[in-house]
């Protein structure tokens, strides 16, 4: 029960992050991307505060390998990771996110938190996203026996 209402609070902190940092503002999301055009800085600010906590809280995770709860760490972030390989599913799928994430100014996180009042376009976002995610694996079956019998 604890670890529940805490990983709920964790995701209403996050939630209430991004509402109020603008990630939730499709227009402020594009406006950021938009590097050659009207560029909008302001979300560097939010990346960075994010980021350097992060780092951190990394750090000291990395050193005891408990989270603050006792439960063990399912994963620490080390000096040699081993899924450093670069490929193809994962610059395919660096593309099609960041190509979605321009086309819509929406990620999953900011998607899910903008559905209160988002209106009908963050529902259709959300369903065209977990759409997207249920139909992946068929599609990466399907390229993978095109590339294997080419």
């Amino acid at each position: 029960m604890k670890r529940i209402f805490f990983a709920a609070l964790s995701g209403a902190l996050f939630g209430l992050g991004l509402l109020i940092s603008g990630m939730t503002d499709t227009t402020k999301v594009q406006g950021w991307l938009d590097v050659f055009g009207d560029w909008d800085p302001t979300l560097a600010f939010v990346m960075g505060g994010a980021i350097l906590p992060m780092a951190v809280a990394w750090r000291i995770a990395a050193r005891r390998r408990v989270a603050l709860l006792g439960d063990p760490i399912p994963f620490v972030v080390t000096s040699n990771p081993s899924g450093t390989k670069v490929d193809s599913p994962l610059v395919l799928g660096s593309v099609l996110f960041g190509a979605g994430w321009g086309l819509a100014g929406l990620c999953p996180g900011p998607a899910l938190a903008s559905l209160g009042w988002g209106g009908p376009g963050g529902v259709v976002f959300l369903l065209a996203m977990v759409a997207g995610m249920v139909a992946a694996p068929a599609a990466r079956r399907r390229l993978d026996r095109i590339t294997a019998a080419a």
